[in-house]
């Protein structure tokens, strides 16, 4: 039973796709399983939709994409999820309430920091970082929104705007993780594991160009995991599972996110 799955568009390459050839990504997902240990969830092909402006997404895989991907995991049997970590792309949040809808959502905060950083002046970044990760550094969630109001009132007087009114906004999206016991948060607060492992791909399919077909790359990408999965990375625990377990027995061990 899987108690923690990361999921994103992990890389972009050009294959042929229908008969031409254009740009298509693939899609991969890891999980932490309810006693601790990481697996390799899944990894696919799909192509990629339109720009997402509201979730500072760009070019990700569309609803349909996502939505295959989802189902095509749970027809192999995952189940259990309680937390979905992963950037903003609206096609997979919509994609999970559909079929995962019992699983809690978390923002990446380290690609909310950089959405943030788009709409702040580069002389600033150093000091607004400062001031994000002070958020997120707090004791509980009650904690956090207090300092995240405090935040949005410092960019508003120093003429940050556009990121005062993206944090108001989004913030609680970033704040799940406070529902979980304290030990686990800052391996539930960012997508690392999974960008660590997209790396790897990268750096092994970047040397081939253009793929000849919709099947090589994924073959490739798919070969490269099956790798690691069979390395220390699936058979060292990744995560002591005992502080949830024990939060579930409690009356009022589960916060709701």
């Amino acid at each position: 039973m899987v108690r923690r799955i990361s999921d994103r568009t992990a890389i972009t390459r050009r294959t042929s796709w229908a008969g031409e050839v254009r740009n298509v990504s693939l899609l991969v997902a890891i999980g932490v399983t309810s006693e601790g240990f990481r697996e390799m969830l899944g990894i696919c092909e799909g192509a990629k939709g339109e720009a997402d402006k509201k979730s500072h997404c760009d070019f990700p895989p569309n609803k349909s994409g996502w939505s295959g991907f989802l189902r095509y995991l749970v027809d192999r049997g995952l189940s259990g999820v309680e937390l979905i970590v992963s950037d903003a792309c609206r096609g997979l949040i919509e994609s999970v309430a559909e079929y995962l809808p019992d699983a809690r959502w978390q923002r990446c905060i380290v690609h909310f920091y950089r959405n943030v950083f788009s709409h702040v002046p580069a002389t600033k970044v150093r000091e607004v970082a400062h001031m994000l990760k002070a958020i997120h550094a707090q004791e509980s969630r009650e904690a956090a929104t207090e300092k995240a109001e405090a935040v949005i009132a410092e960019l508003r007087r120093q003429r940050m705007g556009k990121a005062a009114d993206l944090l108001e906004e989004r913030i609680q999206e970033t704040l799940t993780f406070y529902a979980f016991p304290d030990s686990h948060w800052i391996k539930l607060r960012t997508n690392n594991p999974l960008e660590r492992l997209m790396k790897e791909i990268r750096r092994r399919t970047k040397v081939v160009g253009a793929f000849p077909d919709g099947k090589s790359c994924l073959n490739l990408a798919a070969a490269r995991l099956r790798h690691i999965a069979g390395t220390e990375w699936s058979t060292r625990r990744y995560m002591n599972m005992q502080p949830l377990h024990e939060m579930k027995l409690q009356p009022n061990g589960t916060a709701v996110a």
